[in-house]
């Protein structure tokens, strides 16, 4: 996990309605860089009593988003369409807390690419993702 410095409040950006819904938050944000925090709630588990597999997927694509959206300006803001995602399972979670951490790993002006990866509150990798993005200027 890191031990970057926390999200600068002037840099948040409004949570949407499934950003809510879904219970997670940004806590570090940075060129190249995005951490979401979300706890374990009764309403993510799957039949098997486990987060579903379609929060993880939530958290990778919204976590690697963030990391190639950053511009350090709140009067500028960048979003990111998600062209490809790939995820994999890696195992199960333990404790209350799910972490989600991604990396800028290439790209240009408009499409970037990003891996991340999430964690238990033991630290341990539960989950992780590649995809590729298409940054757009918010309106």
């Amino acid at each position: 996990m890191t031990d970057r410095k926390p999200l600068d409040p002037q840099l948040k950006e409004p949570n949407s309605a499934f950003q809510d819904h879904m219970g997670y938050r940004l806590t570090h944000w940075e060129e190249g860089y995005a951490r979401l925090e979300q706890p374990i709630e009764p309403f993510l588990m799957n039949r098997a009593g486990i987060p579903h597999g379609g929060n993880y997927a939530t958290l990778l694509d919204t976590a690697m988003g963030f990391c190639g959206t950053y511009t350090g300006d709140p009067g500028k803001r960048n979003l990111a369409l998600t062209m490809s995602l790939t995820v994999n399972f890696v195992a199960r979670a333990e404790g209350d807390l799910l972490i989600a951490e991604a990396n800028l790993t290439g790209g240009g002006k408009r499409t970037f690419f990003a891996e991340a990866r999430v964690l238990d509150q033991t630290g341990r990798v539960v989950a992780q993702g590649s995809g590729a993005f298409q940054r757009r200027e918010a309106v």
